[in-house]
């Protein structure tokens, strides 16, 4: 393929996707973003740790042709005034299948929103991996913070982060606003009585059963390859609220696992009702519907006759295949609201594994899950689609760091190690891992985390000096 200012590697092939998952020969090509602000010293040493750790492991039998490609401020530099996203790095991406990056500066004023956000819409990364795990040694808030190790799943493409909306006063706005006070919520019975502030901003929330399906389905997916003890997927709503689109998600997650992964799969509500008959092999449909909703005796009799037809046909359709406690062995998927899963990864985090959720509760969560586990700079995450994989440092930029050799690259790093398990070398990503844990519990960091260790660390290591560290560690 013909680029305008970028020139691909002579050496080294395409990485291509089938049904959903890479095929990565032995010497891949991989392009990359450095990043901007402290994306100078960061990238260069990621990609010291990458390259030593798939020599250790491999030998001369694999390697990684890395492409540079630009986007943000460096791309301005080489392409243009407000050429953030050149057609170039577009185009390497999409050809060459996965690629890695360190943090991008959001533009200030018009045109594109974020760069990240832009990047996983083209490519319709829509799953956005942040896997959050405590390094023992790594100075967190909490007092138990090891008990920390969760992946989130976030939905990448839709729900606000569509963008859609319009700001107070617009006209477009004001006819929208017109339209459903006057037509659309009148017409909705559920909704009669209610009105939009005319001096209101608006936005557009839209959740779909195809968005929130294939999330879904990748969450279970790598739920199946964990240890058993880690093999539950959590799906995190404000479907009490919010019913057509938090509410739906859940209902949809849950459609998956019942349809798609039924022989793999059971629900909290399912195990239940299983558990009740092993324990009592002859409670009453009624009696077992008593157990699996408390308040069953105030519900109205509709409701009551609801929840024995659920507990009639889960023991129709899965007691053969999932009761007398085979249901164990399956993924648990089950579901919590999500104002309630901010408090219990906290307060209760040994108890979920993989927590499912939309953009915005994604957002937030996987952010706070961070901080349990000490921090962005130890972060890593990753945006997936079928056709497309890009790995990057969740933190900002940092400009006022950039070039002082000083910044964490841990975050780089670990998502690094996380394309190294998507491409399906194990080992190399596990060295990685290995080298930064211990060189943690050596007490061999950077500033950011040496200041927090009690006794605090004098010197902190260099941006490079901890690659280097990490690297000496592998064995």
């Amino acid at each position: 393929m013909a680029y305008e200012k970028i020139t691909p590697p002579t050496v080294g092939e395409k990485i291509t996707f089938a049904n959903g998952q890479p095929v990565v020969p032995d010497h891949p090509i991989v392009p990359f973003i450095r990043g901007d602000g402290t994306g100078v010293d960061i990238w260069p040493a990621a990609q010291r740790v990458l390259d030593a750790a798939v020599e250790t492991a491999y030998g001369d039998a694999r390697k990684i042709s890395w492409f540079k490609i630009f986007a943000g401020d460096e791309a301005c530099d080489r392409y243009g005034t407000f050429q953030y996203l050149p057609e170039d790095t577009l185009a390497a991406i999409r050809e060459y299948g996965i690629a890695i990056k360190g943090p991008l500066t959001t533009p200030v004023g018009g045109g594109i929103r974020s760069l990240n956000v832009a990047l996983r819409q083209i490519f319709d990364l829509y799953a956005c991996v942040r896997p959050c795990k405590y390094y023992s040694g790594v100075p967190s808030p909490h007092k138990n913070p090891e008990k920390l190790d969760v992946i989130v799943y976030r939905e990448n493409t839709e729900d606000i982060y569509l963008g859609i909306e319009w700001r107070e006063g617009d006209a477009t706005g004001n006819k929208l606003i017109t339209l459903l006070n006057e037509e659309l919520i009148p017409n909705t019975p559920e909704h009669k009585g209610k009105q939009i502030r005319l001096d209101s901003g608006i936005g557009i929330k839209p959740v779909s059963v195809t968005g929130s399906q294939r999330l879904v389905r990748r969450a279970i997916l790598n739920a199946i390859a964990l240890p058993k003890e880690k093999q539950q997927v959590t799906l995190v709503h404000k479907g009490n609220i919010m019913k057509y689109t938090e509410g739906a998600f859940r209902d949809w997650g849950y459609e998956v696992a019942t349809t798609e992964f039924r022989d793999q799969c059971i629900t909290e509500r399912e195990s239940w009702i299983l558990g009740n008959k092993e324990a009592n092999p002859d409670i009453s449909v009624e009696d077992n519907a008593r157990k699996i909703d408390p308040g069953y005796d105030s519900l109205t009799p509709e409701k009551q006759e609801a929840i024995r037809g659920e507990v009639s046909a889960v023991l129709d359709a899965i007691w053969d295949t999932h009761g007398d406690g085979k249901w164990k062995d399956k993924v648990m998927v089950n579901d919590r609201i999500a104002d309630s899963i901010f408090q219990q990864i906290q307060t209760r985090p040994n108890e979920y594994s993989i927590l499912a959720t939309m953009n915005l509760n994604g957002d937030y969560l996987s952010d706070a899950a961070a901080a349990i586990a000490g921090g962005l700079g130890m972060a890593p995450g990753a945006n997936i689609g079928d056709n497309c994989a890009i790995f990057e440092a969740t933190h900002g930029t940092a400009p006022k760091h950039a070039g002082l050799d000083r910044i964490n690259p841990g975050s780089v790093i670990l998502s690094g190690a996380m394309m190294l398990d998507f491409m399906g070398w194990t080992e190399a990503a596990d060295l990685v891992r290995k080298g930064l844990g211990t060189a943690i519990q050596n007490r061999e960091v950077t500033y950011d985390l040496a200041r927090l260790m009690e006794p605090a660390v004098e010197p902190p290591l260099k941006c490079s000096e901890f690659a280097e560290a990490i690297v000496k560690n592998f064995s």
